[in-house]
């Protein structure tokens, strides 16, 4: 695949890469009157969501598998977020969703409740509290999918919004459905109803004990920035610290100022799945995703995170949203590549598949500490060389003085590559290189050579000899 990025990277490389803010620590309650707000995301949220290995099918049962191994083997790398994907309120789902004969579950006040014969904990009105409260007995934060706007149903038996004195047609834009989904229709934003309605939905999902809700059909065909605003607001009057999630891609990168007043992280891309190259919009390649990276290098800070989607990694089953269940089809090394990439952009990581059914190799892709680190705390990172063979890309540690120099071939064969310091925007000299993936240290040089495999990377870390760390 040819990927022609010299004018994109020049017009990256004009741009100046943004200023690191200090972080905050993250809190699973809203500020006190008076305090500034705690950073939600001060680094990328790092999680687990459903989608890749049940679809629109996850139950109870199989949540808590998910959420115990994550608990016992990913938890101490970093990664926090457990999170429920698309329609938990339909009673006959399928695992690719979004279908004209789903049923659903909804309270008197026309918010979606979780469907109680998939999560029977939610009996009784209890909703995802239950759950909610179990992930956070073990130290984690719990997290849901939503579609933007108001149910169908809601609308069509015209039921009241809680706490108001509207109902849901006071809300809805019955003109605007999301056009690959049937649930809900649109809300119009200039109606206080809409407002109210974003409200009584948010804070019902404060009192379950969400920590992060992904809105979907609102980042991109189309994007939606005034609804976008509206939920905003009503997060702030939830009580909670909810981050917010907004999906799919390709969101439009001149609305990043927008988005960045009123998300935690933004999709890049529609779908990826577990192949390297797509010839149509859905689903997207792991190799199409280097031009999406490129247009939004920089452009990441604290708080604020293009996301450049899951990681279809291990077991994606057994009902996933695209296609038959399977092991993952990326090979080993486009495996290393998409972990390599995503963390040197860096974006949210979120891995999809059913982790119980995870191999010892999957594991090490998501618990390598230094690979990791360059994910949370890295700045500057942006393309240093892109050819239709080699794609290299460079960022500088926040906590030391060390360069992370990420190399790929995205050719279809091996290729020698070979770029001297002042190639990739370095002083010429000698400096000491560590291979994060290997964790070898190895000799000193004044260049980087490397042959690779087709679809193969590496990446180091890299400290002039004259440095001490």
């Amino acid at each position: 695949m040819k990927i022609g990025f010299a004018l994109v990277v020049a017009g990256i490389l004009a741009i100046s890469l943004c200023a690191q803010e200090k972080p905050a620590a993250d809190s699973g309650k809203a500020s006190s009157p008076g305090k500034s707000p705690a950073m939600l995301a001060a680094t990328p949220p790092m999680g687990w969501n459903s989608w890749d290995g049940y679809g629109t099918t996850i139950d109870e049962k199989e949540y808590r598998a998910n959420v115990d191994w994550f608990a016992k083997n990913l938890k101490a790398s970093g990664w926090k977020y457990v999170t429920i994907d698309m329609e938990w309120f339909v009673t006959n789902p399928v695992p690719e969703g979004n279908s004209k004969t789903f049923e659903y579950s909804l309270d008197k006040n026309g918010r979606y409740t979780p469907d109680e014969n998939r999560f029977p904990s939610a009996k009784s009105g209890a909703g995802f509290k239950p759950l909610a409260d179990y992930v956070h007995s073990l130290g984690l934060k719990f997290g849901i999918h939503i579609l933007r706007g108001i149910p169908k149903q809601a609308v069509e038996k015209n039921l009241s919004i809680a706490g108001t004195k509207f109902h849901a047609a006071d809300a809805a834009d019955t003109s605007d459905t999301c056009p690959w989904n049937h649930d809900n229709y649109g809300l119009n934003a200039s109606k206080p109803a809409a407002q109210a309605y974003y409200d009584s939905l948010f804070k019902l999902y404060a009192s379950w004990g969400v920590d992060l809700i992904k809105v979907d059909c609102i980042a991109s065909h189309p994007y939606k920035g005034d609804e976008i605003r509206i939920l905003s607001q009503a997060l702030k009057k939830s009580g909670r610290a909810i981050a917010l999630s907004l999906s799919p891609g390709p969101a439009p990168v001149e609305k990043v100022d927008e988005m960045r007043q009123y998300a935690q992280m933004w999709r890049i891309s529609d779908d990826i799945w577990d192949l390297w190259h797509s010839t149509v919009q859905y689903p997207q390649g792991l190799g199409d995703q280097f031009q999406n990276v490129a247009k939004w290098a920089g452009l990441g800070k604290p708080g604020r995170w293009p996301d450049a989607d899951m990681l279809p990694l291990g077991y994606l089953g057994p009902a996933p949203g695209w296609e038959k269940a399977r092991q993952t089809r990326l090979s080993h090394d486009e495996q290393r590549l998409l972990m390599t990439l995503w963390c040197i952009f860096p974006s949210p990581l979120m891995v999809g598949g059913r982790l119980p059914s995870a191999d010892d190799w999957t594991l090490s892709l998501l618990t390598n500490p230094e690979v990791l680190a360059m994910d949370q705390h890295s700045t500057g990172n942006h393309p240093v060389v892109s050819t239709d063979k080699t794609v290299v890309w460079r960022a500088e540690s926040t906590t030391s003085k060390a360069h992370y120099i990420a190399v790929f071939n995205i050719s279809e064969a091996s290729e020698k590559i070979h770029y001297d310091w002042k190639d990739l925007g370095l002083p010429p000299g000698n400096y000491k290189l560590r291979d994060l993936w290997t964790h070898k240290d190895l000799a000193s040089a004044g260049a980087v050579k490397v042959e690779l495999p087709s679809h193969a990377s590496v990446l180091y870390r890299v400290v002039s000899v004259h440095e001490t760390k």
